[in-house]
């Protein structure tokens, strides 16, 4: 008989498993969205409106023998995927790949694309009217954001605000350094240890003039914000036995095999995991590819992989010439060598090969 699988969320992670398991399995994705969004050049694709079309990648040709139901999961438990049509799957096994939730724009929460592009198409020209923009957030999003603001508008006037007394944490200083020196040269005002006494008077993304008091003294004034902070993991679907292994801040327990704590044939990937390392679409696929050994090694009756965390690493355009890179193993990086990894690029083609789009 062959074994099915149902892979519950088309984001990094779980399409990348999908299209592995397929050529083994009978694999289902389940996803609500119409196409994959590459949320990777999401931030590219607001300021720029000749990306806006490339984030979108339809589902069609991802797999050659599964199927792509476009559906949520109302709820999973140990023994299978409750639809919101109401339909009931119960596969051989379970990955689930939900991914998590960020403020727009870096994801875009739509379910139809023609609506998603027509979001960033109404943000950018509201971005594109304001003389002073403000960010809420000096991690990688807010960093990067303010890098493609500039690139692309380099006399408006870009400040981030974070309460954090330094940027990226986690990191060694000469990257660190590296980073404020480049926004120094862009001109962004970095305002660090500090927060707003009030909440903007706008909604993010749409143009309305507003000046806040600082916490650390002072006050800012802007045309525009966006929020640059507040992840959310996916998880609530959750149910039976698999709601034990959520966390209260919504992520799942894993084991070292990737699966869920105490089970056995549900294992979880990406954004998701209660693991201690960034939520990088580069770790997502590789969480992939052990998921996918361990599923085949479970059906030959094969040893079972296991996963290491890997350690601090980024690579962090500021625009598609500009930014910085760090591993453990190369170090800091520089601009040049950043856009060739990422900023110039945004690793579309690795995903136009994936969807059968190259």
């Amino acid at each position: 008989m062959t074994t099915t699988v149902a892979v519950i969320g088309g984001g990094y992670g779980g399409t990348t498993a999908a299209k592995e398991l397929d050529k083994f399995t009978d694999v289902v994705l389940i996803e609500p969205r119409e196409d994959f969004v590459h949320h990777v050049a999401a931030l590219r694709g607001l300021v720029d409106p000749e990306w806006t079309d490339r984030l979108f990648f339809p589902y069609a040709r991802l797999l050659d023998r599964g199927r792509v139901i476009r559906d949520r999961a109302a709820s999973v438990d140990q023994g299978g995927v409750t639809l919101g049509s109401g339909e009931r799957l119960t596969p051989d096994y379970l990955v689930l790949a939900t991914g998590s939730a960020y403020p727009f724009p870096a994801k875009i929460d739509f379910g139809d694309s023609a609506s998603a592009k027509a979001k960033i198409r109404a943000t950018r020209e509201e971005l594109a009217g304001a003389e002073r923009v403000l960010l809420l957030g000096a991690g990688p999003v807010g960093l990067e954001l303010a890098g493609e603001i500039k690139a692309v508008w380099p006399e408006k006037a870009v400040t981030i605000v974070d309460p954090a007394e330094r940027i990226l944490p986690g990191f060694p200083d000469e990257f660190r350094a590296e980073v404020r020196r480049q926004l120094n040269e862009l001109g962004v005002d970095l305002l660090l240890g500090t927060s707003l006494t009030e909440s903007p008077a706008s909604e993010p993304g749409h143009a309305k003039t507003f000046t806040s008091g600082l916490t650390g003294g002072g006050e800012v004034t802007a045309d525009l914000w966006f929020q640059c902070f507040g992840g959310t993991p996916h998880t609530a679907y959750l149910d039976g036995d698999l709601a034990a292994a959520r966390r209260p801040d919504g992520q799942v327990d894993v084991t070292a095999e990737l699966l869920v704590t105490g089970q056995r044939r549900v294992f979880a990937l990406g954004d998701i995991t209660a693991l201690p390392e960034a939520k990088l679409a580069k770790s997502a696929g590789e969480h992939a590819e052990v998921v996918v050994a361990n599923i085949r090694a479970l059906v030959t009756g094969g040893e079972l992989r296991t996963y290491t965390p890997g350690g601090p690493m980024i690579s962090l355009p500021l625009g598609p010439s500009g930014g910085a890179t760090y591993t453990e193993e190369a170090g800091v990086l520089d601009a040049a060598t950043t856009s060739q990894i990422k900023g110039s690029h945004m690793m579309v083609s690795r995903f136009e090969e994936l969807f059968g789009l190259a």
